[in-house]
């Protein structure tokens, strides 16, 4: 896609949109400051593009308990901004979201009309990202979505892979559950949003895309080791005997029946994208 200015190109799915878009506008963070929000501002009445994507976050979830203020900077304040400019210009702005603005009660896939309620930090900002992009107006979609992953970057496949090579048994949370995303599809999802935005501005709204099957994070550790040559016991553990700085939504799983409804977006299935990203990681090790 012709046009497309890029906000976090570097990140991994930055990287993936670039691949899948080369001719776009792709600054790095040495061009632009995201806790600079006017920089973001200035880029885009700099480049003038026809669609704006927004791939840039805070994400470092347990660092954002003791750092709230950065990742607000970053995940909601920039945001806005880049929002409210491209609704000046009339140009669409897809911002990507996270599972993390739910609580991860129940057990049903969340959808978009369900309401918000994070449990810490990083889903704060995030949901304030949301609030600000949806009250600037214009073209705006917002894009939820979960453990997403690819060769680049460091990532959970990255650790079961370093962490597998290094013992024979490891202990991962078992009662989390929820959709990993590949980063090439959801580039894909992106890209198609924000074209098809081009030409229908009324398909403005909140969508979620995610990987398919759902799976625990136990479940994902032992179908990365199963693409390795390792003999690692993956053994299941509750998140109560793993504590971290911020919890985690125990239930992740989205629902993406809009997404294909309006723009013909199917969930990838993550296992078939494993099956290449284990071994160009493997590789690179």
């Amino acid at each position: 896609m012709t046009g497309v200015l890029i906000f976090g190109a570097t990140g991994q799915l930055g990287k993936a949109l670039v691949r899948q878009s080369p001719q776009a506008h792709a600054p790095s963070r040495a061009d632009i400051d995201l806790s600079s929000p006017e920089d973001c501002a200035d880029a885009i009445l700099e480049y003038r593009p026809k669609a704006i994507i927004n791939a840039a976050a805070y994400t470092a979830v347990d660092r954002a308990e003791e750092d709230e203020a950065t990742a607000h900077l970053i995940n909601a304040t920039a945001p806005g901004v880049m929002a409210r400019t491209a609704a000046t210009l009339g140009i669409p702005f897809v911002h990507v979201s996270t599972d993390y603005v739910f609580d991860g009660s129940g057990q049903s896939p969340w959808t978009p009309e369900d309401q918000p309620n994070p449990l810490g930090a990083y889903g704060r900002t995030k949901r304030a990202g949301e609030i600000a992009v949806l009250q600037a107006g214009g073209c705006p979609v917002i894009l939820r979505t979960s453990w997403v992953f690819s060769a680049d970057g460091i990532n959970f496949v990255h650790a079961i892979l370093r962490l597998s090579a290094e013992r024979d048994q490891l202990s991962i949370v078992a009662d989390q559950i929820g959709g990993p995303t590949p980063a090439s599809a959801l580039a894909t999802a992106c890209l198609t949003i924000a074209n098809t935005l081009r030409a229908a501005p009324e398909k403005a709204g909140i969508y979620h895309y995610s990987g398919s099957p759902d799976v625990s994070w136990a479940e994902y550790a032992r179908a990365i080791v199963a693409r390795t040559q390792r003999q690692t016991h993956i053994e299941d553990i509750m998140t109560t005997q793993y504590p971290t700085p911020a919890k985690r939504p125990l239930n992740s799983r989205l629902s993406c029946n809009s997404t294909t409804t309006t723009f013909g977006l199917n969930r990838p299935d993550w296992r078939k994208i494993l099956d290449d990203v284990v071994p160009e990681m493997e590789a690179q090790r």
